[in-house]
């Protein structure tokens, strides 16, 4: 360790940071000694283009090297400061990563941040926990940005607490670096309130719901460049088969209703007609996909309209609050007045009748583009135009019982043994297959969506069974787990044999919280028990879904449930009672998320529900579940996952999500906000990745594809 003292606030002169959000009186320099861990500093003072002075610094190849400040004497009061300053310079011809840690008497903040190459800039680090779902999105805008003039690089994402009267140091570390990184740093400082975060989301938004702060081909700055943008021609749409967008090929069964055929080693779906059908879905095509939460927020929104006259039908007010849902944690600004984006850009497109407007241009573009289904969530009267085959989704929703996996995204699990479940499953199934249950164009139903199977960690393939017997006493899965142990098990004390455990009475079980132990090899009737467990709970969920389905709709097809997390048990069951099994499968290919050679062994069809690739060089911040470097390679990456799709005989159908971008900044479910539509927030489509979809689908649907032609 090199110690030296460093008076002049690491660098002499703050002047740029003073820019950064206004208020300089409010700044109070940071002066206290430096400590050099596996750095060396290089030369001596230098000065920016901009003239403020700083110094250079080699990081080593090392675990951990940092430049440690630490106050001259006790510690720092910082107390009424909002913001840590400093001047900072990557020297680096590519981008390094920096983290920040304070430490106080009390806690401490940790921030990790990118700093891009080229001129000096000022790193802002808000003295408290903070994130952009505190902004109510889940993703915050691009980094640095411009503050009149001045580069400003905020910390969007800070995890810990701050004592901030007994500050004890302040460390900057580069992360393990394989070789020597050099930054240059100038000086630091505190300021009182939270400026910078302010000027970092302010004006975000225009008025048509893109971002203010990049540029990209698709975007507009005008009503008229919107219109031309949106009325170009999407071309025509592919020959088919039959009415229902069938493939030539293969002479299939003719039933009058889609169903699911195994033929020459391949699962096919069919059309009414009988001709095969690979189903090329899009998820969520509305036009209330726009809706993002103005209250409390108005000023990221450079240019609202007015909540009057026509504009006032864009107006809405919501409540996404949802206690025990993970997905919409710590989601600020997640109730009051929406506005919907996109949908007042319909309308200032076509005016008062644009609903009729969007849905037949969009039915126009989804056959021109080689698309053959309307997947989940897609507006119903699309499907009832009859020109795209479609989805239905059975939401089972009640005040039946619930257990907890530990994943718990979008809540907790259904309980299937409470006798409420049964109750909710039929009204869910009555009102999803009403007035379309003998309608020839439905595919068939989704039950529910990324319901918890599993939960996380190394442990998360026992997740629901852990759950079970950690629930209420009076929990109806609990009493059936218990059950099938107690008939299984002459005594408590034999199971407590098996599984490495003491247990004296079955009274133990049943106590609310239970812990019960995790398989471990040394008792592998742990595991087995489990297992037989969580197959006989997938059972009793679709055993209860399939037959409601059955008694409302004979006709058409069980997709499943939509398996975002899974386990072996559960996708058994659901091929059982289910004719497809669907998987929501974000990967860079369908066989990196879904057991392919499980689905073998079950020799069940097998439906992609959600899929998608996205980028931030189209306006929102995010890029998806699975981000790929820009829009060109979006492009590439469906080709690919599409070509591994329709080549795996298991596999009916891929539908990608979603139709239209997300709001910039969220959508009000869950604050998500990301590039991943085939269309932007203005409803323009994007025009190379579309045109590369519109290959790979063609191709997809191409006699081609090595369709055996036998019956």
């Amino acid at each position: 360790m090199n110690a030296r003292a460093w008076v002049a606030c690491l660098g002499l002169s703050l002047l740029a940071v003073g820019h950064a959000a206004g208020a300089d009186a409010a700044r109070r320099e940071v002066v206290g000694t430096i400590q050099l861990e596996q750095v060396r500093r290089v030369g001596g003072i230098e000065h920016a283009a901009d003239g403020v002075a700083q110094r250079r610094y080699t990081f080593a190849p090392a675990a951990r090297p940092a430049i440690v400040l630490v106050p001259r004497g006790g510690t720092w009061d910082w107390s009424g400061q909002g913001e840590l300053l400093l001047r900072v310079q990557n020297a680096m011809p590519w981008a390094v990563t920096l983290d920040v840690e304070i430490d106080s008497a009390d806690g401490r903040l940790q921030a990790r941040v990118g700093l891009p190459p080229g001129p000096a800039q000022t790193l802002v680090v808000p003295l408290r926990a903070s994130s952009p779902r505190a902004q109510g999105m889940q993703v915050g805008p691009p980094m640095p940005f411009d503050d009149d003039g001045h580069g400003v690089l905020l910390a969007t994402t800070v995890r810990g607490a701050l004592d901030r009267h007994h500050v004890h140091a302040i460390r900057l570390g580069i992360p393990s670096p394989q070789a020597e990184q050099t930054l240059l740093l100038g000086g630091v400082s505190t300021r009182s309130g939270e400026p910078t975060v302010h000027a970092a989301y302010a004006g975000i938004v225009d008025r048509y719901g893109q971002s203010t702060r990049a540029q990209w081909p698709e975007k507009i700055g005008s009503d008229a460049a919107l219109r031309a943008a949106v009325h170009a021609d999407a071309g025509s749409a592919a020959p088919a088969a039959d009415a229902y967008g069938g493939q030539a090929g293969p002479a299939l069964d003719r039933t009058g209703w889609f169903h699911v055929q195994k033929q020459g080693g391949r699962w096919w779906l069919v059309t009414p007609h009988g001709h095969a059908f690979f189903s090329l879905g899009v998820n969520a095509v509305n036009a209330g996909g726009g809706r993002s939460y103005v209250e409390g927020r108005e000023f990221m929104f450079a240019d609202l309209p007015p909540d009057r006259g026509d504009w006032a039908a864009f107006y809405g007010h919501g409540d996404s609050r949802r206690p025990g849902q993970r997905a919409s944690q710590s989601i600020e600004f997640n109730h009051g007045r929406w506005f919907d984006f996109y949908a007042a850009n319909l309308h200032r497109i076509d005016g008062s009748g644009w609903r009729a407007a969007w849905r037949k241009r969009t039915l126009d573009r989804l056959q021109a583009w080689g698309f053959n289904t309307l997947g989940n969530w897609s507006d119903a009267a699309l499907g009832r135009a009859h020109r795209l085959p479609y989805t239905r989704s059975i939401n089972i929703a009640g005040d039946y019982a619930s257990v907890a996996s530990g994943y718990d995204y979008w809540g907790r699990m259904p309980d299937p043994f409470d006798p409420r479940f049964a109750a909710a499953t039929e009204a869910a199934v009555a009102k999803a297959s009403a007035g379309v249950a003998d309608d020839p164009w439905l595919l068939g139903y989704f039950a529910d969506n990324e319901l918890a199977w599993a939960g996380e960690g190394p442990q998360g393939r026992w997740g629901l069974a852990l759950g079970t017997l950690a629930g209420d006493a009076h929990s109806p899965s609990k009493r059936a787990f218990i059950a099938m142990l107690r008939q299984q098990y002459a005594t408590p004390q034999a199971l407590g044999e098996a599984w490495g455990i003491a247990l004296h009475s079955w009274d133990a079980l049943q106590a609310s919280d239970y812990v019960a132990p995790a398989p471990n090899e040394a008792h592998p009737a742990i595991a087995r028990d489990y297992s037989h467990w969580l197959r006989r709970y997938a059972d009793t969920y679709f055993r209860t879904v399939a037959a409601a389905i059955r008694r409302h709709d004979p006709h058409h097809l069980f997709l499943g449930g939509r398996f975002a997390v899974y386990t072996p048990e559960a996708v058994a069951a659901c091929a059982h009672y289910c004719d497809v099994v669907s998987f929501n499968a974000y990967a860079d290919l369908p066989q990196h998320h879904v057991d392919m050679a499980l689905m073998r062994t079950l020799d069940r069809p097998v439906l992609l529900g959600e899929f998608h690739f996205g980028s931030n060089d189209r306006g929102p911040f995010g890029a998806g579940v699975v981000p790929v470097a820009d829009e060109a390679a979006r492009g590439a990456a469906y080709a690919r996952y599409l070509a591994a799709a329709t080549t795996n005989p298991l596999v009916v159908g891929a539908h990608w999500f979603e139709y239209a971008d997300q709001p910039l900044t969220g959508r009000l479910l869950d604050g998500e906000n990301s590039h991943i539509g085939l269309v932007g927030i203005t409803d323009i489509p994007f025009g190379s990745f579309v045109q590369a979809v519109r290959a790979a689908n063609r191709s997809a649907a191409s006699p081609s594809r090595d369709v055996p032609n036998v019956r």
